[in-house]
């Protein structure tokens, strides 16, 4: 139920029961000081696809509440990870931009970078099905420059009007306080069943890319059309994308669940891991550049947050390389503290007339005063500018800067350095000279409305094996949806996107297929496939940064567990020991290894492939425990490569696992390097059970 204050009299108000086009007056949307709106679904703008207004007060009292309504957790993203880094330029650009970073091919910058979850509060578990946050900021010396952005290159909705809508549905439901990070309930699937245009970004929700494995082997994108602006001010529209060295990579369903069990911090401890044994995560910072030319002729406009342009369509070009090399010393200083906002940036980087962008520029400035509890939040470690800061903003709570002089205004005509500083008309930041001209409306531009062509396209981009993930995913949260009037809306949104989708969800909801909903624009059916949308399309070059779990026991054959260590090791691998119990294991030989697990702790569900080589008195004592029979049969049901050493077929039959394709016998030293090629591919597909 809306929030609803005590009524006045009704003397005051008019009669209870009076309508206003339709709706009673006790019914009307409202702002918080009850000015009815006659739209409660757009901004304020200039014409059909011009800027928002800053003079839209609804606009301003909706999400000035919403930023306020949590403190001091981030309402979302407060489940957050990062890391110090440099951005390094591959490729200058000032033909294009004059932003700092990009002026000189190896010119390095300061990076601090924060990934996170966005429904799930700080305490929340790592492996949620949701979206990723991948901020990114750089300490030029012309300022700091964010690009705040996600690892999906769309999103929910076209204006930031809806975007306090969109989080109140997907977080805990307010009568009952659950679930928690989860979008499986009733209200975030209401909100969207509703809301044709999220249609696109569920489809990417609901793929393999809201699991990733690792932060290190995710895509990042800006989301937003941007403009880059070079030294004499012209203007080419840009979108950013952060492509990882590393690979692309995601888990399946039910292993996130038992990661989230056996480690829910398991991304923290990843990142943290590679970065300090040297493994530095790196990605190349790519570009998509455009003019106002291509933006008419483009299928969909380049200012909807809901779509994308493929990159068979414009290629990503590549000008800077992202490397992550330090850990945070201090998580409350540095990853609590960081405060990001879209709003920053640098000479040579301006907006577009994106409303869900224009509408972030407000939001994130007012909240990080909430959050940090000063307008100095700036003079914070994490926050200052790597450049000298001068202005006349004086005081605050909080204030650390000496502020000397006695000019506290500007202009003035104080003598000496009292004057304080002045406007560089030159090299100072500079927006887009263009023409804005229309009536000022709240509306959709009629551009906006094409909600399920690329949706389709993105789902006839994926594998079979994807694709199978994909409605298994629909299925899973829909099954956990109550009201049965929900689920069928859905169902007739996916007939817009496509058939087969929306049949394969309803059967395995075992519901009957609705008619489509109407749309307002026909689904177009002669979008091609686009590859690069595919995880499994694009797979890492080798297994180099991935971790190997092998199970060992007293008696292992120590040469056979030293070569796949070191077959592992040489390909750029991470090697750790499972064993019955903690404590040291002796080898043939006399060797004794310390395990990095105990078999109870130490699930395969945390590696990327698994070796078991026990002796053949150790797999028979573990062919009985079920803790071990899980190691190999979630292995499986997994898809992992599994390398067998000469004893382990007693485990793995006492397991139910019948070896396929995807194993691999270890019968010598010898066969290790044939195992790392064949670890090379991740996964064996061909076994896929839908786990």
């Amino acid at each position: 139920m809306a929030n609803r204050r005590p009524a006045s009299t009704s003397d005051e108000r008019g009669t209870g029961d009076e309508l206003h086009q339709g709706v009673k007056r006790g019914e009307r949307l409202t702002t918080s000081t009850g000015v009815p709106l006659g739209d409660g679904q757009n901004s304020l703008k200039v014409g059909d696809r011009g800027p928002t207004l800053l003079e839209d007060f609804a606009l301003r009292d909706k999400i000035f509440h919403f930023d306020h309504e949590r403190i001091p957790e981030r309402v979302v993203h407060a489940r957050g990870y990062s890391a110090h880094g440099t951005l390094e330029c591959l490729d200058a650009i000032p033909d294009l931009t004059r932003a700092a970073p990009f002026q000189r091919k190896g010119k390095k910058t300061e990076a601090f970078v924060r990934f996170s979850t966005v429904a799930g509060n700080l305490g929340s578990a790592d492996l949620a099905r949701d979206v990723r946050g991948f901020a990114v900021k750089m300490y030029t010396e012309e300022g700091n420059w964010d690009l705040v952005g996600n690892n999906i290159p769309v999103f929910f909705i076209q204006d930031a009007v809806k975007f306090p809508d969109l989080v109140h549905a997907v977080k805990e439901e307010q009568d009952r306080g659950w679930p928690q990070a989860q979008s499986a309930h009733d209200t975030f699937w209401d909100f969207a069943s509703l809301m044709p245009e999220s249609t696109h970004m569920l489809l990417w929700q609901m793929s393999d890319r809201t699991i990733p494995r690792s932060f290190r082997f995710m895509e990042g994108f800006g989301v937003h059309t941007y403009r880059f602006i070079d030294a004499e001010g012209a203007s080419t529209f840009v979108k950013f994308h952060w492509k990882p060295k590393q690979g692309l990579q995601s888990v399946v369903w039910n292993e996130a669940l038992k990661i989230n069990g056996a480690d829910p911090d398991f991304h923290r401890r990843d990142l943290y891991a590679a970065i300090e044994s040297g493994d530095h995560p790196q990605w190349d910072l790519g570009v998509q550049v455009f003019d106002e030319a291509f933006a008419v002729e483009f299928d969909f406009d380049v200012l909807d947050s809901t779509k994308l342009i493929p990159e068979e369509v414009l290629p990503v070009r590549v000008i800077a390389r992202l490397t992550l090399d330090r850990t945070v010393d201090n998580m409350f200083a540095e990853n609590e503290q960081v405060a990001f906002g879209t709003h920053n940036v640098i000479p040579g980087i301006d907006f577009s007339n994106d409303p869900l962008l224009q509408g972030r520029n407000f939001s994130y400035l007012d909240t990080q005063l909430k959050r940090l509890g000063s307008t100095n939040f700036t003079q914070l470690p994490v926050n200052a500018p790597r450049c000298p800061v001068m202005h006349f903003q004086r005081d605050g709570h909080m204030q650390t800067d000496p502020q000397l002089g006695r000019g506290t205004y500007e202009p003035n005509s104080l003598s000496g350095e009292d004057r304080g500083p002045r406007a560089d008309v030159v090299h100072g930041y500079q927006s887009v000279a263009r023409r804005e001209e229309g009536p000022t409306r709240r509306l959709r531009a009629e551009s906006f409305a094409d909600h399920y062509s690329q949706a389709r396209q993105f789902f006839i981009s994926q594998t079979e094996v994807e694709q199978g993930h994909i409605i298994d995913a629909f299925a899973f949260e829909l099954a956990k949806v109550e009201d049965p009037r929900i689920r069928t809306r859905v169902l007739g949104n996916l007939r817009n996107v496509h058939d087969d989708l929306a049949r394969a969800v309803a059967d395995k909801l075992g519901m009957p297929l609705p008619e489509a909903a109407e749309a307002v624009v026909a689904t177009r059916t002669d979008l091609p496939e686009s590859a690069a949308l595919s995880i499994l399309r694009n797979p890492p070059a080798s297994f180099a940064g991935r971790k190997l779990g092998v199970l060992v026991t007293a008696g292992s054959d120590k040469a056979l567990v030293d070569a796949v260590t070191r077959a592992f090791e040489d390909a750029g691998a991470v090697v750790e020991y499972v064993a019955p119990a903690i404590g040291p294991v002796k080898l043939t030989g006399g060797r004794s290894l310390t395990p990095h697990h105990a078999i109870d702790g130490g699930p395969s569900v945390l590696f990327d492939a698994v070796a078991l080589l026990p002796s053949a008195e150790g797999a028979a004592d573990l062919a009985g425990r079920a803790s071990a029979q899980d190691f190999v049969s979630d292995a499986f049901a997994h898809c992992k490569l599994i390398g067998t050493g000469p004893a382990a077929a007693p485990l793995v039959s006492e397991a139910g696992v019948e070896p396929d394709a995807g194993f691999l016998d270890l019968a010598s030293a010898s066969d290790a390097e044939g195992f790392v090629e064949l670890c090379g591919s991740l996964r064996f597909w061909d076994r896929d059970i839908r786990a």
